[in-house]
């Protein structure tokens, strides 16, 4: 794939190594407002998406519940819980994120990273993984800098706007979710990759039809060569 100005990551999972923190803290909010709900529950359907959106989402398809003023107080008691959690356990790169990003660099492509998260807890892991923006990476975009989250293209396109990209065909995007690579496909970037060091199995990841799965970020190097 040539011609490629700008990569778009998604964060946790993907570039981000936290051990499921924030899915874990998701069950733990759900569960503690009277349900029984698993992790793998939780992920299936959860994954990548606005939090509160993942929220109503888990609750719909698992418990048949669709009030939306119970998924409205689950989801503060998660900001809280979530905050608390990444005080107190450790954050890491995934494997080869700093390398990547440095080579991505060296070939002038941008470095962007996207997420379901708000932009404070997204700024806060960037905070405990010691990345500067412009240093680092070129650019972040958070759930709440949109107003339609994955699929949608929102974010995407966002980022695109902002460092003056008009054709989707020179962007990737590269996610650990199904609903990365359908946001990917949504925004008709040249290349939809999924990961396999998060939340979807590689068959989940397949199931969207990504334009490539890999199994390490430096693997993306020579598809964008």
């Amino acid at each position: 794939m040539s011609n490629i100005r700008m990569v778009v990551f998604d964060m946790a999972g993907t570039t981000v190594d936290e051990d499921n923190i924030v899915y874990k803290t998701l069950q733990k909010a759900i569960n503690e407002a009277g349900f029984d709900i698993s992790l793998n529950q939780v992920l299936a359907e959860g994954a990548g998406k606005e939090k509160l959106q993942a929220i109503k989402s888990i609750l719909s398809v698992y418990a048949d519940n669709h009030d939306m003023e119970l998924a409205n107080g689950i989801f503060k008691a998660f900001l809280i819980k979530l905050a608390k959690a990444y005080e107190i356990n450790p954050v890491y790169p995934q494997p080869h994120a700093a390398e990547l990003f440095e080579e991505l660099k060296k070939r002038n492509i941008l470095v962007v990273l996207n997420t379901g998260y708000d932009r404070a807890t997204a700024q806060s892991l960037i905070e405990k993984l010691g990345w500067q923006e412009g240093t680092h990476f070129d650019g972040l975009i958070t759930a709440t800098d949109v107003s339609k989250n994955r699929p949608d293209p929102d974010m995407i396109e966002l980022a695109m706007k902002r460092f003056n990209i008009t054709a989707p065909s020179s962007v990737v995007k590269v996610g650990d979710s199904i609903i990365d690579i359908e946001e990917g496909r949504n925004a008709h970037c040249g290349l939809s990759i999924g990961i396999t060091t998060g939340a979807h199995t590689p068959e989940q990841l397949a199931s969207a039809h990504p334009d490539n799965v890999i199994n390490d970020l430096m693997e993306l190097l020579p598809l964008v060569n």
